[in-house]
């Protein structure tokens, strides 16, 4: 494992708010593996023994409906992670998960979670932040379906990736729209004119960047009234 992978690993959700030593049991006992576009990381149905957090690159969870059609459940990036609850209940994946972009992924056994849980109580509190933060994230994906205009959908979808805490920052975001689309419940169609509608709130898109003048201002058009967005 290179130095840049612990680093990405400790920043995570699922690692910063643990003891460093327990950090550097755990990471001593994982895995790194990078994945092809298109490379299945786990399959719906398998039995769930790893927590994974991306170093690089894009990965999705999925599943397939009845009809055939692919329902992105969520899309993750460079230092987030996924698998947590599911791996700690020796139960099955519910969803799928693939590689979006060429990415990296550093792998995490369940057992040894469990071990360190069982040594040292502050790593179950990593583990339930971890948990809440996904349980918020889906909760918010819910009221933004319902609640929101599609503009607003991926200016929060933005502000979740924007590192900055203020000012002008970029985003990069995975070649596929397609993904997108499917993240934020929307056709390619409509995110397209979403895109087109923010330019007038700061945010350029080309390929595969988001250029966001005021990431302040931004957050500030997420919470607006949905009647107020669409008259803009």
């Amino acid at each position: 494992m290179q130095p840049e992978h612990k680093a990405v690993a400790h920043q995570s959700l699922l690692l910063r708010s643990m003891p460093a030593d327990d950090a550097e049991a755990l990471l001593s006992r994982a895995s790194v593996t990078k994945y092809d576009r298109g490379q299945t990381v786990f399959l719906q149905g398998e039995r769930a023994t790893a927590i994974f957090i991306v170093v690089d690159g894009w990965a999705k969870l999925y599943r397939i409906a009845p009809s055939g059609a692919e329902a992105v459940v969520g899309v993750f990036t460079k230092g987030r992670s996924f698998g947590e609850a599911l791996a700690f209940q020796g139960d099955v994946y519910p969803v799928s998960s693939e590689a979006v972009t060429q990415c990296t992924l550093l792998r995490i056994d369940a057992e040894d979670y469990l071990r360190r849980i069982r040594e040292t109580p502050e790593t179950a509190i990593s583990l339930l932040s971890a948990t809440f933060v996904h349980l918020h994230n889906l909760v918010s994906q819910i009221e933004a379906l319902k609640a929101r205009t599609g503009a607003q959908r991926v200016a929060e979808f933005l502000c979740e990736l924007a590192e900055c805490k203020t000012g002008a920052c970029e985003v990069v975001l995975p070649y596929d729209k397609i993904l997108i689309a499917g993240r934020l419940g929307m056709k390619p169609e409509s995110l397209s004119r979403a895109f087109a509608r923010l330019k007038d709130e700061g945010v350029q898109v080309k390929q595969n960047r988001a250029k966001i003048d005021d990431i302040d201002h931004l957050r500030i058009y997420c919470e607006e009234d949905p009647a107020q967005a669409w008259m803009r």
